[in-house]
């Protein structure tokens, strides 16, 4: 009760002063779903069949002021592999009231915030992958010279309807150096970040209370050619894994990425470096580990190709930053590379003629290589070297614009992943997964709006499940009403069994709604390379958006 009056005060004490020029406006987003049970699956529906995500977004703006408020519900539970923080329970999730010229920006309440790519710090909101990491507190960006910004924030990180037992506090600055030396011809801009964790520790004074980490990056651009580098480095700390703290030992951590590119008109090239060893940072030590990614300071998203199709996102890769030593499953973190080329045909060309584009790109990904010594709970870990592979993995997709009726794209692409990335165990015991997959997709638009889209995949595999067979048809009634039907055939292996799935989607001016009915392959979902494990479900989803 107390949260919401101190939201409705934020939220309405502008209305006194109100303006002609105040408005609201937010939205509405409903994903629900009545599970059912599935003898094929081996899945039993649970007593609480229904379950929802139910977000309610309302912002108020009056000249230089911006207030908001986000009310959630996830009753009567929470849609399966979200953090069983959010079951059954509803409330204000987040508020603020921001104050922004041309030279001050304030906010307090929850806020989000980024300094650099995320190496150091990043609160965000993705509700399809269940995160939620706001802090709340007060945040103050302030850009004294035109080449020069300023960023503190400070507060205690989002844990459901709760916050964490830590506090974040942190200082971003970063100078455009070409603009202050009025270089015209070269771009170069630098940053400087620090991020702080202050939890207590009770009576074991062994451990510390503060953890800082430090980090700097430049980036450059010259003619056609880019690039950047930022590291990072964290104060010793404890590890933690399954809420225990494994022992009083601190370990320090490292990140470090390089990025460098090519690009001019109808080519691309890029390239990125990355290598982090023990580099989680959790509002909350004891959080750490957990797969919900919830209390989770930093970014480290897997640098590989966001895939699009059903069967090119079953084996797919999640970044392993952890150090783990007082197990079997040993690891103490990863470095890899990825490159991506894009090609776009002259349009003198006969390639050109049909608007030809073509992407590749290159993934590998391993652990560090590492001495550990359980006794002592010490290692070492070399810069590179030659760590156990966990992901490698390559594709090409070539898109053409055959006439104005028709389009198409192919895509190939061959991958090898170790087992536990895939299923989250323990890495290097269980073996690789190799799989090759070609997907072709077409696409035929007729008079009035309507188009036609079909897509055939195959997934080669001797390992694991063995083959998949999957197509996805759908028709575009016009730019509101669209119907799909698909399905994802494993077949080759002990058990053959179908992951269909038939709905579509309505939208009118603001809203749109879906639904469907199917079968949900359990496994990693990703987005933006950063993941979630989702079990085996059948049932009816829906999906309803508003925004005003």
């Amino acid at each position: 009760m107390k949260k919401l009056i101190l939201c409705a005060t934020i939220l309405f004490s502008g209305l006194t002063f109100a303006q002609d020029n105040g408005y609201f406006f937010g939205g509405f987003e409903s994903n629900s779903q009545w599970l059912l049970d599935d003898e094929d699956l081996n899945f039993e529906a649970p007593e609480d069949q229904f379950r929802a995500n139910n977000y309610f977004k309302l912002d108020y703006t009056l000249g230089k002021f911006t207030a908001g408020v986000q009310y959630e519900a996830y009753v009567p539970s929470a849609l399966l592999g979200y953090a069983p923080v959010y079951d059954g329970e509803n409330g204000i999730g987040t508020y603020y009231l921001n104050f922004k010229t041309k030279d001050l920006d304030v906010t307090g309440g929850y806020f989000y915030e980024q300094f650099g790519s995320g190496l150091l710090l990043r609160s965000w909101e993705d509700r399809q992958l269940g995160i939620n990491s706001a802090l709340k507190g007060i945040r103050v960006a302030f850009t004294p010279l035109d080449y020069l910004d300023i960023t503190g924030v400070y507060g205690q990180q989002r844990n459901g309807f709760e916050v964490s037992d830590g506090t974040v506090q942190g200082i971003d600055t970063n100078i455009d150096i070409s603009e202050a030396l009025d270089m015209e011809s070269f771009g170069l801009t630098f940053g400087a970040s620090y991020v702080g964790r202050y939890q207590s520790t009770g009576t074991n004074d062994s451990i510390p209370s503060t953890v800082n980490a430090y980090g700097g990056r430049f980036d450059f651009t010259a003619g056609d050619f880019y690039g950047g580098i930022e590291a990072n480095i964290k104060d010793p700390d404890v590890i933690a894994n399954e809420g225990q703290i494994s022992s009083n030992k601190l370990y320090d951590g490292t990140s470090m990425q390089v990025d460098l590119g090519y690009s001019r008109k109808g080519l691309g090239i890029n390239g990125t470096f990355r290598r982090l060893e023990n580099f989680v940072f959790y509002s909350d030590r004891l959080a750490e580990g957990n797969i919900y990614n919830q209390q989770l300071i930093n970014y480290t998203p897997a640098l590989t190709k966001q895939q699009d199709y059903m069967l090119t996102n079953i084996y797919v890769y999640n970044a392993q930053p952890r150090l783990v030593i007082e197990s079997y499953d040993q690891r103490a973190g990863e470095v890899g590379t990825q490159f991506d080329l894009y090609y776009k045909f002259d349009k003198d060309s006969w390639f050109g003629k049909y608007k030809t584009k073509v992407a590749a790109n290159f993934s590998y990904w391993a652990g560090l290589e590492a001495e550990y010594n359980i006794d002592n709970r010490w290692y070492e870990a070399e810069f590179i070297g030659k760590g156990p592979r966990l992901f490698r993995d390559y594709s090409i997709e070539v898109k053409n614009r055959w006439n104005k009726d028709w389009s198409s794209v192919v895509t190939f692409q061959n991958t090898i992943v170790d087992k536990g990335i895939v299923y989250g165990g323990p890495l290097g015991t269980e073996g690789d997964i190799q799989a090759s997959i070609a997907v072709v997709e077409g696409t035929r638009k007729f008079e009035g709006g309507k188009s036609m889209r079909l897509v055939l995949q195959h997934l080669w595999s001797e390992e694991d499940r063995e083959n998949w067979a999957a197509g996805v048809l759908e028709y575009n009634f016009n730019s509101r009403l669209a119907v799909y039907v698909a399905d994802s055939w494993n077949y080759g292996g002990d058990d053959e069994i179908h992951y269909y799935s038939l709905g579509g989607s309505y939208s009118k001016g603001r809203t749109r709604l879906g639904l469907n009915y199917g079968r949900q392959r359990g496994g990693l979902i990703c987005v933006g390379g950063v993941c979630r494990f989702v079990p085996e479900n059948t049932g009816l989803t829906a999906n309803l958006t508003v925004t005003f």
